[in-house]
């Protein structure tokens, strides 16, 4: 479904993310980690806007420890952009959509 926010996971990683022909935006996240929860409306939105110009979904840390501890994910809500299989651009914390949108922007 165009516009929808993906789940990824430590098996499809390599596939679906790494070896992506467009951008991927990577949310990791936990459910009980609040500012993830305020983050996830923002992922949405940019799940919306981009559909077909790039990939936007989550990680959830607790079910995918190995691709969490393959980036080095130590503080939740991490996002990683990642293009041509590599990490292009990091944010930690509850990122605003427009930084978010310009830094995804620099990378289609």
């Amino acid at each position: 479904m165009a516009g929808s926010v993906v789940e990824f996971t430590d098996a499809g990683f390599q596939t679906d993310v790494i070896g992506s022909q467009q951008p991927v935006v990577v949310d990791f996240w936990a459910p009980w980690c609040g500012p993830c929860k305020m983050l996830g409306p923002t992922i949405e939105e940019l799940a919306t806007t981009y559909s077909g110009r790039a990939q936007v979904g989550k990680v959830n840390i607790d079910d995918n420890q190995q691709v969490a501890s393959d980036f080095s994910v130590s503080s939740i809500p991490t996002v990683i952009i990642f293009k041509g299989g590599k990490v292009v651009d990091r944010f930690v914390g509850v990122t605003p959509k427009a930084k978010l949108s310009a830094a995804l922007e620099k990378h289609l």
